[in-house]
């Protein structure tokens, strides 16, 4: 029952449609390329050997070769394989003992026993070919298992790295908001409240591969909010928003890391230097670009977590679909990034 079952699970994965045109391709090529085919009982002999052939193929597929790949129970696959090539041959062993001259036209000017020969030889040219497919088919299933274990690695590595995106950015935010609480400002509560609003986009619509980059621009438009509240001067920051479609799907939180940077090593009070944030969208093309002029108080004693983080969810979301530069000049310090939607 077990090996019923199995070859059962077998063929529900083969493409049986594929099978069926190819051994009807094979059967009409060697139908017509024989020229005996004119005797009486030729059609009916040459269907049943057909039957035969395509039987011991799939009898050297599921139920003789599994025992030779990586040789374990090799005796028991070598009695399964003389037990498949005695039934062939004895089959048409006994085709020809019923009616030879249809199956052995006397124009071939052939034997019994040459005719036993040629049986063995061609039902062994068919236990070889179903060995072959089999390898076949078994290195592409591992090809194929190798790719889907890769994914769900990556998958898994994506999902690790946006996971420690959350902790670092409320680790960000809670001593900000600490520092308000501290001074007894009255944009504590703002504060707090902006964050409750970017964390549940954070834990719940952001929660899937891609989001719309409308939210994901909505979701930096109130960090950047949280981010004006604590500082007690005002903030000089240009942001330029040219979107064709806001529909265009994004890897969630993706440019965060960007404006995290902006706003923990840049000046933000300097109305000659303003913050200068760019998204534009055109063509299926993202581009991102953040200039600010650097600071010299203001240093990150954290070791760089979020741009280290976006570097490789870029490498293992967008593979060879985006490019990143990351510059300093003088006092001045730029982030840039294209990716290919």
């Amino acid at each position: 029952m077990d090996t019923v079952a199995y070859i059962c699970s077998m063929i529900k994965r083969e493409h049986i449609l594929y099978h069926v045109l190819v051994w009807g391709l094979l059967m009409a090529l060697l139908y017509f390329s024989n020229g005996h085919k004119t005797s009486p009982g030729y059609d009916l002999i040459f269907f049943i050997i057909t039957i035969i052939n395509i039987a011991t193929f799939y009898a050297s597929y599921f139920l003789v070769t599994p025992y030779f790949i990586g040789l374990k129970k090799v005796l028991t696959g070598l009695m399964r394989l003389a037990l498949v090539l005695l039934i062939s041959i004895s089959v048409k062993f006994v085709l020809a003992l019923l009616d030879f001259d249809t199956v052995a036209p006397p124009e071939l000017q052939i034997s019994r026993l040459q005719y036993l020969g040629s049986a063995f030889i061609m039902s062994s040219v068919y236990i070889f070919a179903g060995y072959a497919f089999r390898l076949v088919m078994n290195s592409v299933k591992l090809e194929q298992t190798r790719k889907n274990l890769e994914n769900e690695k990556l998958n898994a590595e994506l999902a690790f790295l946006k996971s420690q995106i959350n902790p670092h950015f409320l680790f960000n935010s809670l001593n900000n908001i600490y520092s308000l609480a501290y001074q007894k400002s009255d944009k504590a509560p703002e504060a707090i409240l902006k964050l409750s609003e970017i964390m549940r986009y954070m834990l719940y619509e952001s929660n899937v591969e891609k989001v719309a980059l409308e939210d994901e621009i909505s979701y930096l438009e109130s960090y950047i909010d949280l981010q004006k509240l604590r500082v007690k001067e005002h903030v000089y920051l240009e942001l330029t928003i040219n979107v064709d479609n806001f529909q265009h799907r994004v890897m969630p939180m993706l440019l965060i890391s960007f404006l995290e940077n902006v706003f923990k090593h840049g000046i933000t009070t300097d109305e000659e230097n303003p913050i200068r944030i760019l998204v534009e969208v055109q063509h299926g093309r993202l581009h991102f670009k953040a200039q600010n002029k650097k600071s010299k108080l203001n240093k990150d004693k954290t070791g760089g977590i979020g741009m280290t983080n976006l570097k490789r969810r870029l490498e293992l979301g967008y593979p060879g679909k985006h490019s990143l530069s990351l510059k300093e000049n003088g006092d001045y310090y730029s982030s840039e990034l294209f990716v290919y939607l």
